[in-house]
């Protein structure tokens, strides 16, 4: 019987990365310069796309996950950095649940704004603050499909009473995604490279198929 098991792993180098555990972001701004420098790591060493997450300890302001975008390297279209340091924070609290009775609530610090799939993720995990730096036109932009979802999705969060908070070092950001695209690091979208198969196969000859057409 084969064992079924789904792991992932963030790059090797992140731990080096990372501050000491005791040390505190007292301002958004620090939670977010964070989140920006592990995204333009992870572009310059190549270890994945432009996108980086944190989850911070609402009240201390101490680190308690980190994650990074490795979708290509891990092979797993889930893996993106929200979704991984939601996974890593759940298991470092041992909980499904962030805003389990007793905890102190969780923010999430992302690097873009969250594409369908994270915006999803968010009110199951437990969390109670997002911040985000790029917006989501700046992903698009850069090539990203990021899914479809409303376009009031803050509001949609706050009335969950999620808050989110945008535009925090957006320029930053933005400059990340820029180098990201200027390398040529890949654009991952599943639905690409459905289209440019379709674009092959658009382009051979067609065979006339033997099943003929009576003209009236």
């Amino acid at each position: 019987m084969p064992e079924f098991r789904v792991a992932l792993a963030l790059p090797r180098w992140i731990a080096a990365a990372l501050p000491p555990p005791d040390a505190r972001f007292p301002s958004l701004e620090e939670r977010m310069d964070l989140v920006i420098r592990l995204a333009q790591e992870n572009v310059r060493r190549g270890t994945g796309g432009p996108f980086a997450a944190a989850v911070f300890d609402a009240e201390t302001h101490r680190l308690i996950a980190p994650g990074v975008n490795v979708v290509v390297s891990q092979r797993c279209s889930a893996a993106h950095a929200e979704i991984l340091a939601i996974m890593l924070a759940q298991r470092m609290r041992q909980s499904h649940d962030l805003a389990a009775p007793g905890r102190p609530a969780c923010e999430l610090v992302a690097s873009a704004a969250p594409c369908a799939m994270c915006l999803g993720a968010v009110p199951w995990s437990g969390i109670r603050r997002v911040a985000c730096a790029a917006r989501d036109e700046d992903a698009r932009a850069a090539g990203f499909d990021e899914g479809d979802k409303p376009t009031d999705w803050p509001q949609a969060l706050a009335r969950r009473g999620i808050v989110v908070v945008e535009d925090v070092r957006r320029g930053q950001a933005v400059a990340v995604l820029a180098e990201y695209a200027r390398g040529g690091g890949p654009i991952y979208n599943s639905r690409s490279a459905s289209a440019d198969a379709h674009a092959r196969s658009s382009a051979r000859p067609r065979r006339r198929s033997g099943v003929g057409t009576r003209r009236s």
